[in-house]
């Protein structure tokens, strides 16, 4: 374990703002900022995910394997403004990683958290994301890995995930725009914490694509689906946004940062080298 000290370049949140046309959730916590940086470095495997901290406050990252896939060596932890982590995968991995937030556990690991909250548990175990919470999925493969970011069961982050390691370029994908800020919003109290997507709150079949809408022909774009889209053109905003939203490549990292500070064009192509941070 390596500790270095180093200054965060990012201001703190201003807890009183969210854009209009989103569906908010209001609350309050106080943001701790650590000056600390430290990484694990895991053993070698077939690649590896670097998830890394770049919020002025700690956050909870959760993790959670799909159908045939073994957990990860950790479904959840702490990690604090500054800090990164290596977490090595299985070949043919799939699932998805998120950040949980304003989480609060006892020495038992018992608790709940604000946003992302995966059965009041410091380790996910097998449950997934209560929304909304952004979320990065992954599925890898012999040949080539799909992976996308997707705001479909809402937002509480910006998250950008690259691809290292690489032959030849690959797409940089992510939401870096901080939905939960934007214009003010002077009746509401408290701050801002994450943006339900249209199905969350509204039960609807046409924004959750099920029933009679659970097909790309009949599930088509709603108004706020439209406004995530535009808020994060690489992100998958509904359940059938595949076009713009997967993307493929044969990587041996993945580079996972919550509230990236920069990105600029040349970023979204990545030959491991990618220019956010």
């Amino acid at each position: 374990m390596n500790l270095v000290k180093t200054p965060h370049p990012r201001a703190p949140l201003d807890s009183s703002t969210c854009r209009p046309g989103f569906l908010c959730l209001m609350a309050s916590w106080k943001l701790h900022i650590s000056l600390i940086v430290f990484s694990i470095f895991a053993s070698s495997c077939c690649s590896t995910f670097i998830i890394t901290n770049n919020c002025p406050y700690t956050i909870w990252p959760g993790t959670l394997a799909g159908s045939g896939s073994p957990q990860l060596s950790t479904t959840g932890f702490q990690l604090d403004s500054g800090q990164s982590i290596a977490i090595p995968n299985a070949p043919g991995w799939s699932g998805r990683i998120w950040a949980r937030t304003g989480c609060t556990f006892d020495a038992m690991g018992v608790g709940s958290c604000q946003t992302g909250d995966c059965g009041g548990r410091l380790e996910c175990a097998g449950n997934g994301a209560t929304p909304p919470a952004s979320l990065f999925e992954i599925t890898l493969g012999d040949e080539k890995d799909f992976y996308d970011v997707s705001i479909v069961d809402g937002y509480n982050l910006p998250l950008v995930a690259a691809p290292r390691g690489v032959s030849t370029p690959c797409n940089v994908t992510g939401c870096v725009s901080d939905i939960n800020m934007g214009n003010r919003l002077r009746e509401r109290p408290r701050g801002v914490i994450g943006c339900k997507s249209a199905c969350e709150a509204f039960r609807l079949d046409q924004y959750c694509c099920s029933g009679e809408f659970a097909n790309p022909t009949t599930c088509r774009p709603s108004f706020y689906s439209w406004m995530f889209k535009r808020a994060c053109p690489r992100a998958y905003s509904y359940a059938y946004d595949d076009g713009t939203s997967t993307f493929t490549c044969k990587a041996s990292e993945y580079a996972i940062v919550f509230c990236p500070t920069q990105w600029d064009e040349a970023s979204r192509r990545s030959t491991g080298e990618g220019k956010f941070k």
